[in-house]
């Protein structure tokens, strides 16, 4: 019988294999933003490509060179990573320093194209994250590596990425603790507050009481 924890690194290890690439269409002045959830020191590369509808064959073509994209990136507590422009097809890279969710935004230089005004632009983004950043060909050329070296060195990454993604996920268990921890003393102090208000009120209204009755004479 599989164990929990042995389903729990399977599952990790299918999201690390999984890939993050899509494409998503923006207008003149629109940004679109992305958030990525990201382990602490963790590489993070993002490449690019941009298509220019195109009326005449009404399909989406290839920008120009003169129509670039803006990447604005930030982290968990909205400090700005990464603010640059590029061009038409792009490539970024960024270390992450804080877990959690990363923003990742994106939006054109429409006012150095002119063509684009009132148009559309599809951009086709890919994000690769932790081991998947490694080129690992290119690694084997240099390092002189055997088939099997490479495959142990691409075994470790694959544990070393396991490894944050499980310190991630105890970062975000510890942080939901202490979250419930802080909702459930507030929901206790609340209600501690709502007994003695209402034991005030009771208080007030039998004195108020009484004083009616002696004002009265009935007591």
């Amino acid at each position: 019988m599989v164990s929990a924890s042995a389903v729990a690194v399977l599952f990790i290890l299918a999201w690390l294999h999984s890939g993050h690439a899509l494409y998503f269409h923006i207008g003149e002045t629109e940004k679109k933003c992305f958030i990525e959830e990201i382990p602490d020191e963790t590489m993070v590369i993002g490449k690019y490509r941009t298509q220019l509808w195109d009326k005449q064959t009404a399909s989406f073509l290839p920008a120009t060179p003169g129509l670039g994209m803006h990447v604005e990136i930030k982290d968990p507590e909205t400090k700005i990573i990464l603010s640059r422009q590029y061009g038409s097809d792009g490539r970024f890279t960024f270390t992450s320093h804080t877990p959690g969710e990363h923003q990742i935004c994106l939006h054109s230089n429409s006012t150095k194209m002119a063509l684009f005004a009132g148009g559309k632009l599809r951009v086709h983004l890919d994000i690769q994250v932790g081991e998947h950043t490694n080129n690992y060909p290119e690694i084997a050329a240099k390092d002189k590596l055997t088939e099997l070296q490479l495959r142990v060195r691409q075994l470790l990454d694959q544990v070393e990425q396991i490894q944050k993604e499980q310190n991630y996920q105890r970062y975000r268990e510890e942080r939901f603790r202490m979250t419930s921890e802080s909702t459930n003393q507030r929901v206790l102090w609340w209600s501690i507050a709502q007994t003695l208000i209402l034991l005030a009120i009771g208080v007030w209204q039998m004195k108020h009481l009484k004083s009616f009755f002696e004002a009265k004479k009935l007591v």
